[in-house]
């Protein structure tokens, strides 16, 4: 499988959390995707992307606030979580780079 353009489109980048940290102990690893884009799709592009056998997706969606921004009401955007759970001796390395 080779990675496509609309591959990265779906996974926009990992998240790296106290939560998330806790995640990639039991082999799960959390990434920010695309608002749209369903399971088999967020599995599809991390299998051509990282090289990795995925066991499942889970995601979940969390709505942005109302906030205000120099005295104006604004509102953040909504955030789509994914957590990959990978296959047994399957690791993706999402701190390099930092």
């Amino acid at each position: 499988m080779s990675a496509q353009a609309k591959h990265y489109d779906v996974i926009r980048k990992p998240l790296i959390t106290e939560k998330t940290t806790m995640a990639s102990e039991n082999g799960a690893v959390v990434f920010e995707v695309a608002i749209d884009s369903n399971k088999p799709m967020i599995k599809e592009a991390v299998e051509a992307l990282f090289g990795v056998k995925v066991k499942a997706v889970n995601t979940s969606i969390t709505k942005g606030k109302s906030k205000r921004f120099r005295g104006q009401l604004g509102r953040r955007k909504d955030v789509k979580k994914a957590y990959v759970t990978l296959e047994e001796g399957n690791t993706i390395d999402v701190t390099t780079g930092l």
